[in-house]
Protein backbone atom coordinates (compact mmCIF):
# COMPACT_ATOMS: atom_id res chain seq x y z
CA UNK A 1 0.00 0.00 0.00
CA UNK A 2 2.59 2.74 0.56
CA UNK A 3 4.63 1.91 -2.38
CA UNK A 4 1.50 2.50 -3.84
CA UNK A 5 0.73 5.39 -2.65
CA UNK A 6 4.37 7.06 -3.23
CA UNK A 7 4.02 5.60 -7.21
CA UNK A 8 0.73 7.59 -7.50
CA UNK A 9 2.04 10.75 -5.55
CA UNK A 10 1.61 13.92 -7.98
CA UNK A 11 1.50 16.47 -5.18
CA UNK A 12 0.88 16.91 -1.64
CA UNK A 13 0.58 20.91 -0.34
CA UNK A 14 0.48 22.24 2.80
CA UNK A 15 0.37 25.48 5.09
CA UNK A 16 3.67 26.08 5.85
CA UNK A 17 3.38 26.92 9.69
CA UNK A 18 4.92 29.08 12.02
CA UNK A 19 8.06 28.71 13.88
CA UNK A 20 10.63 25.91 14.37
CA UNK A 21 8.63 23.54 16.22
CA UNK A 22 5.90 23.19 14.19
CA UNK A 23 8.88 22.44 10.73
CA UNK A 24 10.20 19.45 12.73
CA UNK A 25 6.54 18.03 13.36
CA UNK A 26 5.71 18.53 9.59
CA UNK A 27 8.86 17.59 8.24
CA UNK A 28 8.48 14.32 10.50
CA UNK A 29 4.97 14.20 8.62
CA UNK A 30 6.35 14.76 5.38
CA UNK A 31 9.03 11.82 5.93
CA UNK A 32 6.88 9.45 7.01
CA UNK A 33 4.21 9.71 4.07
CA UNK A 34 6.60 10.71 1.77
CA UNK A 35 9.59 9.29 1.39
CA UNK A 36 10.74 6.02 0.35
CA UNK A 37 13.91 3.92 1.92
CA UNK A 38 14.81 3.65 -1.94
CA UNK A 39 14.99 7.20 -2.70
CA UNK A 40 18.64 8.66 -3.34
CA UNK A 41 18.43 12.11 -3.73
CA UNK A 42 16.19 14.77 -1.90
CA UNK A 43 15.94 17.92 -3.37
CA UNK A 44 15.05 20.95 -1.48
CA UNK A 45 14.05 24.46 -2.72
CA UNK A 46 13.27 27.99 -1.20
CA UNK A 47 14.65 31.18 -0.70
CA UNK A 48 16.59 32.52 2.74
CA UNK A 49 14.02 32.46 5.52
CA UNK A 50 11.68 29.93 4.20
CA UNK A 51 12.59 27.11 6.92
CA UNK A 52 14.26 24.78 5.00
CA UNK A 53 16.59 24.35 7.25
CA UNK A 54 14.08 22.93 10.32
CA UNK A 55 11.94 20.96 7.71
CA UNK A 56 15.19 19.14 6.95
CA UNK A 57 15.88 18.39 10.51
CA UNK A 58 12.34 16.98 10.88
CA UNK A 59 12.43 14.97 8.19
CA UNK A 60 15.91 13.00 9.31
CA UNK A 61 16.50 13.60 13.00
CA UNK A 62 20.26 13.66 13.49
CA UNK A 63 21.45 14.71 10.21
CA UNK A 64 24.45 16.94 10.17
CA UNK A 65 23.01 19.95 8.06
CA UNK A 66 26.16 21.82 7.21
CA UNK A 67 25.34 25.18 6.83
CA UNK A 68 22.34 25.43 9.30
CA UNK A 69 20.70 28.44 10.62
CA UNK A 70 22.33 28.58 13.71
CA UNK A 71 25.55 29.92 11.83
CA UNK A 72 27.30 26.33 12.25
CA UNK A 73 29.63 25.89 8.97
CA UNK A 74 30.82 22.00 8.28
CA UNK A 75 34.22 22.38 6.75
CA UNK A 76 35.34 20.69 4.60
CA UNK A 77 32.06 19.21 3.00
CA UNK A 78 31.67 15.60 4.38
CA UNK A 79 30.81 14.39 0.98
CA UNK A 80 33.88 16.27 -1.06
CA UNK A 81 36.39 14.61 2.03
CA UNK A 82 34.73 11.18 1.42
CA UNK A 83 35.35 11.27 -2.04
CA UNK A 84 39.05 11.91 -1.01
CA UNK A 85 38.66 9.08 1.02
CA UNK A 86 37.83 6.70 -2.24
CA UNK A 87 34.61 5.91 -0.22
CA UNK A 88 31.58 7.25 1.15
CA UNK A 89 31.64 6.67 5.01
CA UNK A 90 27.82 7.72 5.95
CA UNK A 91 24.46 6.85 4.56
CA UNK A 92 23.41 10.20 4.69
CA UNK A 93 24.66 13.91 3.10
CA UNK A 94 23.39 16.97 3.30
CA UNK A 95 24.64 20.01 0.44
CA UNK A 96 23.69 23.50 0.57
CA UNK A 97 24.42 24.23 -3.15
CA UNK A 98 23.98 28.20 -3.04
CA UNK A 99 26.09 28.31 0.49
CA UNK A 100 28.86 26.10 -0.88
CA UNK A 101 29.50 27.25 -4.37
CA UNK A 102 31.10 29.67 -2.85
CA UNK A 103 33.99 27.46 -2.07
CA UNK A 104 33.04 24.86 -4.72
CA UNK A 105 32.76 24.77 -8.44
CA UNK A 106 29.36 23.22 -9.17
CA UNK A 107 30.17 20.38 -11.35
CA UNK A 108 32.44 19.03 -8.52
CA UNK A 109 29.60 19.15 -6.62
CA UNK A 110 27.38 17.49 -9.14
CA UNK A 111 29.59 15.47 -9.82
CA UNK A 112 30.37 14.21 -5.84
CA UNK A 113 26.48 13.63 -5.82
CA UNK A 114 26.26 11.67 -8.35
CA UNK A 115 29.18 9.42 -6.94
CA UNK A 116 26.87 9.37 -3.77
CA UNK A 117 24.20 8.16 -5.25
CA UNK A 118 25.84 5.69 -7.63
CA UNK A 119 26.84 4.49 -4.67
CA UNK A 120 23.42 4.16 -2.72
CA UNK A 121 23.45 6.28 -0.61
CA UNK A 122 21.06 9.44 0.05
CA UNK A 123 21.97 12.99 -0.67
CA UNK A 124 19.57 15.97 0.61
CA UNK A 125 20.46 19.02 -1.78
CA UNK A 126 19.25 22.38 -0.25
CA UNK A 127 18.93 24.67 -2.75
CA UNK A 128 18.53 21.84 -5.29
CA UNK A 129 17.82 24.17 -8.14
CA UNK A 130 20.91 25.52 -8.65
CA UNK A 131 22.67 22.39 -8.97
CA UNK A 132 19.93 20.23 -11.11
CA UNK A 133 21.26 22.31 -14.55
CA UNK A 134 24.54 20.68 -14.22
CA UNK A 135 23.38 17.36 -12.51
CA UNK A 136 21.41 16.57 -15.06
CA UNK A 137 18.96 14.54 -13.55
CA UNK A 138 16.17 15.49 -11.26
CA UNK A 139 15.67 14.43 -7.67
CA UNK A 140 13.43 11.36 -6.55
CA UNK A 141 11.40 13.66 -4.53
CA UNK A 142 11.34 17.73 -4.41
CA UNK A 143 10.13 19.58 -1.55
CA UNK A 144 9.42 23.14 -2.40
CA UNK A 145 9.04 25.42 0.88
CA UNK A 146 7.44 29.06 0.34
CA UNK A 147 4.00 29.89 1.86
CA UNK A 148 3.01 26.47 1.03
CA UNK A 149 4.97 23.19 1.73
CA UNK A 150 5.22 21.79 -1.44
CA UNK A 151 5.82 17.48 -1.73
CA UNK A 152 6.25 16.30 -5.22
CA UNK A 153 7.48 12.87 -7.28
CA UNK A 154 8.94 14.17 -10.68
CA UNK A 155 8.53 11.91 -13.57
CA UNK A 156 9.55 12.30 -17.09
CA UNK A 157 6.93 14.76 -17.55
CA UNK A 158 8.26 17.10 -14.47
CA UNK A 159 7.83 19.32 -12.58
CA UNK A 160 11.33 20.68 -13.07
CA UNK A 161 13.03 22.62 -10.19
CA UNK A 162 12.57 25.56 -11.91
CA UNK A 163 8.53 25.04 -11.61
CA UNK A 164 9.01 24.97 -8.12
CA UNK A 165 11.12 28.09 -7.36
CA UNK A 166 8.66 30.33 -9.42
CA UNK A 167 5.83 29.03 -7.16
CA UNK A 168 7.45 28.84 -3.76
CA UNK A 169 9.48 32.08 -4.15
CA UNK A 170 5.77 34.03 -5.11
CA UNK A 171 4.10 32.83 -2.22
CA UNK A 172 6.62 33.09 0.38
CA UNK A 173 6.84 37.02 0.15
CA UNK A 174 2.98 36.11 1.29
CA UNK A 175 4.06 34.36 4.05
CA UNK A 176 6.69 36.71 5.38
CA UNK A 177 4.09 39.99 5.00
CA UNK A 178 1.11 37.58 6.73
CA UNK A 179 4.63 36.47 9.74
CA UNK A 180 4.74 40.14 10.50
CA UNK A 181 1.39 41.24 10.29
CA UNK A 182 0.74 38.33 13.00
CA UNK A 183 3.21 39.59 15.73
CA UNK A 184 1.92 43.47 15.00
CA UNK A 185 -1.86 41.93 16.03
CA UNK A 186 -0.42 39.77 19.09
CA UNK A 187 1.50 42.92 20.03
CA UNK A 188 -2.04 45.11 19.89
CA UNK A 189 -4.26 42.48 21.72
CA UNK A 190 -1.53 41.99 24.46
CA UNK A 191 -0.55 45.48 25.23
CA UNK A 192 -3.92 47.67 24.46
CA UNK A 193 -6.76 45.36 25.11
CA UNK A 194 -6.07 43.07 27.97
CA UNK A 195 -4.81 40.14 26.66
CA UNK A 196 -2.85 38.03 29.17
CA UNK A 197 -2.04 34.50 27.83
CA UNK A 198 -0.35 33.21 24.93
CA UNK A 199 -1.87 33.08 21.42
CA UNK A 200 -2.38 29.46 19.70
CA UNK A 201 -1.80 29.50 16.54
CA UNK A 202 -3.14 28.10 13.33
CA UNK A 203 -2.97 28.56 9.27
CA UNK A 204 -4.85 30.27 6.34
CA UNK A 205 -4.23 30.79 2.78
CA UNK A 206 -2.24 34.32 2.43
CA UNK A 207 -2.60 35.09 6.37
CA UNK A 208 -2.94 33.99 9.76
CA UNK A 209 -5.22 32.83 12.74
CA UNK A 210 -5.10 33.65 16.25
CA UNK A 211 -6.56 31.55 18.69
CA UNK A 212 -7.45 32.22 22.23
CA UNK A 213 -9.48 30.75 24.55
CA UNK A 214 -11.56 33.68 26.26
CA UNK A 215 -13.33 36.13 24.17
CA UNK A 216 -11.59 39.41 23.94
CA UNK A 217 -13.35 42.86 23.99
CA UNK A 218 -11.96 44.81 21.00
CA UNK A 219 -13.48 45.97 17.77
CA UNK A 220 -11.23 44.02 14.97
CA UNK A 221 -12.04 46.58 13.58
CA UNK A 222 -9.87 49.34 15.18
CA UNK A 223 -7.11 46.61 15.65
CA UNK A 224 -7.14 46.64 12.20
CA UNK A 225 -6.74 49.95 11.98
CA UNK A 226 -4.35 50.09 14.51
CA UNK A 227 -2.21 47.20 12.65
CA UNK A 228 -2.33 49.40 9.75
CA UNK A 229 -0.84 52.37 11.76
CA UNK A 230 2.17 50.29 12.20
CA UNK A 231 2.77 49.56 8.79
CA UNK A 232 2.60 53.40 7.71
CA UNK A 233 5.10 53.81 9.93
CA UNK A 234 7.31 51.49 8.08
CA UNK A 235 9.01 50.38 10.95
CA UNK A 236 12.34 48.34 10.42
CA UNK A 237 12.09 44.57 11.26
CA UNK A 238 14.86 43.05 12.00
CA UNK A 239 16.42 39.61 13.76
CA UNK A 240 18.01 39.56 17.19
CA UNK A 241 17.93 36.01 17.87
CA UNK A 242 16.35 32.36 17.52
CA UNK A 243 13.67 33.66 19.79
CA UNK A 244 13.32 37.32 18.74
CA UNK A 245 12.53 40.26 16.39
CA UNK A 246 12.63 43.78 16.87
CA UNK A 247 9.41 46.25 15.22
CA UNK A 248 11.84 49.44 15.00
CA UNK A 249 13.29 49.97 18.89
CA UNK A 250 10.93 47.48 20.22
CA UNK A 251 12.31 43.72 20.96
CA UNK A 252 9.35 41.31 20.36
CA UNK A 253 9.05 37.35 21.18
CA UNK A 254 8.82 35.13 17.83
CA UNK A 255 8.90 31.81 17.66
CA UNK A 256 10.23 31.86 13.63
CA UNK A 257 12.30 35.14 13.68
CA UNK A 258 13.64 34.76 9.89
CA UNK A 259 10.22 34.46 8.29
CA UNK A 260 9.80 38.16 8.40
CA UNK A 261 8.92 40.96 5.76
CA UNK A 262 12.35 43.70 6.34
CA UNK A 263 9.42 46.66 7.13
CA UNK A 264 6.13 46.70 7.85
CA UNK A 265 5.74 49.11 4.96
CA UNK A 266 5.84 45.87 2.62
CA UNK A 267 2.94 44.31 4.00
CA UNK A 268 0.68 44.50 1.21
CA UNK A 269 -3.24 45.35 1.91
CA UNK A 270 -3.44 44.23 5.35
CA UNK A 271 -6.90 43.42 6.15
CA UNK A 272 -8.48 41.39 9.41
CA UNK A 273 -11.74 39.54 9.16
CA UNK A 274 -14.16 41.89 11.34
CA UNK A 275 -16.04 38.80 13.26
CA UNK A 276 -14.48 36.65 15.94
CA UNK A 277 -14.97 33.04 14.77
CA UNK A 278 -15.76 30.59 17.56
CA UNK A 279 -14.52 27.23 17.35
CA UNK A 280 -17.09 24.59 19.53
CA UNK A 281 -14.27 21.47 19.13
CA UNK A 282 -11.42 23.75 20.94
CA UNK A 283 -13.94 26.13 23.24
CA UNK A 284 -12.11 29.20 21.28
CA UNK A 285 -12.55 32.17 19.73
CA UNK A 286 -10.08 32.74 16.36
CA UNK A 287 -9.14 36.32 14.98
CA UNK A 288 -8.44 36.13 11.25
CA UNK A 289 -6.07 38.25 9.20
CA UNK A 290 -5.03 38.14 5.73
CA UNK A 291 -2.78 39.95 3.29
CA UNK A 292 -1.82 40.79 -0.68
CA UNK A 293 -4.08 40.25 -3.19
CA UNK A 294 -8.03 40.46 -3.01
CA UNK A 295 -8.67 37.51 -4.67
CA UNK A 296 -10.03 35.48 -1.53
CA UNK A 297 -13.89 37.37 -2.29
CA UNK A 298 -14.77 36.39 1.22
CA UNK A 299 -18.19 35.71 2.01
CA UNK A 300 -18.11 35.79 5.73
CA UNK A 301 -15.88 32.70 6.55
CA UNK A 302 -16.51 30.43 3.22
CA UNK A 303 -13.75 31.13 2.13
CA UNK A 304 -11.36 30.26 4.37
CA UNK A 305 -9.68 27.36 4.76
CA UNK A 306 -8.58 26.25 8.32
CA UNK A 307 -5.79 23.58 9.36
CA UNK A 308 -5.71 22.29 12.83
CA UNK A 309 -2.87 23.45 14.94
CA UNK A 310 0.46 20.89 14.46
Amino acid sequence: MKSMMLEQLMYASYFAPRGRNRMYVLGQQISERYLSPLDRLIGVIGDAGAGKSSLIKGMFPGLELTNDDDGVNVRPLPLLKNIDKGFFSSHTYHVDVRFESAFTQIYVLADAVKRAIGQNKRVIVEHFDLLYPALGENADVLIGVGGDVIVVRPTVFGPLPQEIIDVVTKTLRYRKMAHTAEDLTSRILLHEYGAVLPFGHRDVHNGFVLEYPLAIEADLRQVEKKVLDFINEELAVCYVDEGHIRFGDVVWGCSGPRTHVGNTGDIENFRIIPEYKYDPKTNSYLIIGVVGPQADNLDGFAGLSYAATI
